[in-house]
């Protein structure tokens, strides 16, 4: 029995680091600080992908059901994104799929509020319009 608790605490080591990977190479294409589509969320920010180029999306877990989750996209350099968001243990919470209007210049930005009680993983896929429409994602969690 201990043999296959140690190969469970494996799998879900490896999961999670899959999971951070993808949430951190979903936030290599920076931008200098104080140009970010979505600023620095704090400490109550659980992913924060300050730019991002094109399509893609991120991964994660660990929401606290006690408090409120609050989800922000924002884009800029033309064209749309349509934003697709999952809660693993929640699918019927979902916000259903949305697009957001990218200006030229100055980013526009959507916040969705989630509610409490959300608990478990969650993922986000994000459909660019162009390869050089920039993004730029949170959720937090405020304490």
């Amino acid at each position: 029995m201990k043999q296959a608790h140690g190969r469970g605490r494996a799998a879900a080591i490896t999961a999670l680091t899959a999971a951070l990977a993808l949430a951190l190479a979903a936030g290599t294409a920076q931008a200098s600080p104080g140009d970010e589509i979505v600023g620095y969320p704090g400490p109550d920010g659980l992913i924060w992908i300050p730019e991002q180029a094109g399509s893609s999306g991120f991964v994660s877990g660990g929401l606290a059901p006690w408090l409120d989750t609050f989800i922000t996209f924002g884009c800029v350099g033309g064209g749309t994104i349509e934003v697709a968001f999952h809660l693993e243990d929640h699918p019927d919470r979902d916000p259903a799929p949305f697009t957001v209007e990218c200006p030229e210049t100055d980013p526009a930005r959507v916040t969705v509020p989630l509610g409490t009680g959300l608990r478990g993983g969650f993922q986000a896929s994000v459909t660019a319009s162009g390869p050089s429409t920039r993004w730029g994602a949170t959720v937090v969690q405020p304490e």
